[in-house]
């Protein structure tokens, strides 16, 4: 590859020509043409949080191995090292325009990295970008790799990155809801099944429950990003290490764990790790997990916060803003709202990376980048939604007890605390009876004179039921035994 430089514009020629480059561009004549091929809106690969540092990772790693091996000039090597730290830390991210969307596999990623990185270089060993004879791209930065083991390890050891920031965003996201658990359980309210009056419980039971199902997707995150730390530096092409010294693939991981700072493995089988997408798959689904639960979670809070007036109204959500252009006074849900559209989009990047993930052929998936794309779309929305929904609604929430404790004083779903005592024929009885002319439970109990009016009410003490009741009450008198026919 050849350059001419001026102040303006230099030229740089690849196999379909040349072409003038702008002149304080660090990325080359391949960045160009992958900027006019590639224009859809949205991402960049710069603008992916993680991605950058960890290709500068990946080529720092190799580049020091290379050294290491005899294969790569210590000046150049040591440039070359200088130009990937600056990128790690948090540099130059502009000088990576191409979209994360591309054709070929990633070749434009990993050759927007070889450029910037080599043009870095040269401008540390004091010479003007372009002069590929001193630093080049592809012979020196990309020296024993391919797209093919450089962009899927780049892609994992971001994504170990933004698995952390995820399962961190989904802690803030239980302590919020434990924080708020606390300050409810002394509520008591009416849990539902199918929407239907089920039996009483607390409200704080009803928020902790919530912290305890994110938390398991915290878990099931750090599983599934275990698996991202086998990576395939050494396979080049197709996976049989052609054009790379014996040596790289385990000089390079020694030298990428120590760059990362976490574990890294080389697959024992660098054909199989080149083609397999699994790993993306289980990340994304993994993702989308823990999105459908976040949902769920939106979804209840909408609907117990409804009404206010015709709705169940046994919540408020604090108001963030006017809900209506027409309707004065109407606020929205729109936090729980927010979640619900992410999951839903998270849901749709699934399917689009099980689709991807699927349509490799043979020794490559050609699709890494669609799948790249939807996974850290995902990561760093649900990140978002996750603090959003903690610090802008859950934090903010409050009670209405008085409504929470005429729901509970009117339903019939108390009733289920009888079935030890009466047996589930009779009380369902007792229930269909209560329903049907509006009755209190209590009151048909008391008048049938099927239970005493103290042991009932230590019976549907709703605070009993919440706690699971049954275990904890005491022994039947003998006229209740007698009553509802237990023997001596």
């Amino acid at each position: 590859m050849e350059s001419v430089s001026s102040p303006r514009v230099r030229r740089e020629t690849d196999l379909l020509g040349a072409r003038e480059v702008p002149g304080d561009a660090y990325w080359g004549v391949h960045t160009l043409r992958a900027k006019e091929n590639f224009r859809l809106a949205g991402d960049s690969v710069g603008s992916v949080a993680g991605l950058v540092p960890a290709l500068a990772a990946v080529k720092q790693a190799s580049a020091e191995a290379n050294v290491a091996l005899g294969l790569l000039a210590p000046e150049v090597g040591d440039a070359i090292v200088v130009a990937c730290e600056q990128l790690r830390s948090g540099q130059h991210s502009d000088q990576f325009p191409v979209s994360l969307i591309q054709g070929g596999a990633g070749t434009s990623t990993n050759m927007n990295a070889n450029e910037v990185i080599a043009n870095l270089a040269l401008e540390h060993l004091g010479h003007p970008k372009g002069e590929y004879q001193v630093v080049s791209p592809t012979d020196h930065v990309n020296l024993g790799q391919s797209t093919n083991d450089v962009y899927p390890t780049a892609l994992k050891v971001a994504a170990i990155a933004g698995c952390s920031r995820l399962s961190r965003a989904l802690e803030h996201f239980c302590r919020a809801c434990e924080a708020k658990a606390s300050e409810f359980d002394h509520i008591v309210k009416m849990g539902r099944t199918q929407l239907q009056d089920a039996v009483p419980m607390t409200l704080g039971q009803e928020f902790r429950s919530y912290a305890v199902t994110i938390r398991e997707d915290v878990e099931r995150l750090k599983e599934a990003a275990a698996h991202l730390h086998e990576i395939n530096l050494g396979a080049t092409a197709i996976g049989t290490g052609l054009n790379t010294h014996p040596e790289f693939s385990a000089a390079v991981r020694e030298r990428l764990e120590c760059i990362t700072g976490f574990p890294v493995l080389i697959s024992p089988d660098l054909v199989e790790a080149t083609q397999d997408c699994g790993v993306f798959v289980l990340l994304s689904a993994t993702i989308k997990r823990a999105a459908v639960k976040l949902s769920k979670i939106s979804s209840d809070l909408r609907l117990l916060s409804s009404g206010p007036r015709a709705g169940l109204n046994e919540i408020n959500l604090p108001p963030r803003q006017a809900g209506s252009s027409i309707m004065p006074g109407k606020v929205n849900p729109v936090i729980p709202e927010l979640v619900n559209q992410v999951a839903f989009e998270i849901i749709g990047f699934d399917v689009t990376v099980s689709l991807a993930a699927e349509s490799g052929q043979l020794q490559l998936n050609p699709f890494e980048p669609i799948i790249a794309a939807c996974i850290f779309r995902s990561i760093d929305h649900l990140s978002e939604a996750s603090i959003t929904l903690a610090d802008y609604c859950i934090a903010g929430i409050s009670a209405n007890e008085t409504t929470l404790e005429d729901h509970v004083a009117r339903s019939i779903g108390i009733v289920t605390a009888l079935s030890p005592y009466l047996g589930y024929q009779e009380s369902g009885r007792i229930a269909a009876e209560a329903l049907r002319t509006g009755t209190p439970v209590v009151d048909l109990v008391l008048e049938q004179n099927l239970l005493e009016r103290d042991l009932l009410e230590l019976v549907l003490k709703p605070q009993s039921i919440a706690a699971g009741g049954y275990g904890r009450m005491a022994p039947l008198t003998e006229h209740s035994q007698r009553t509802i026919g237990i023997d001596e």
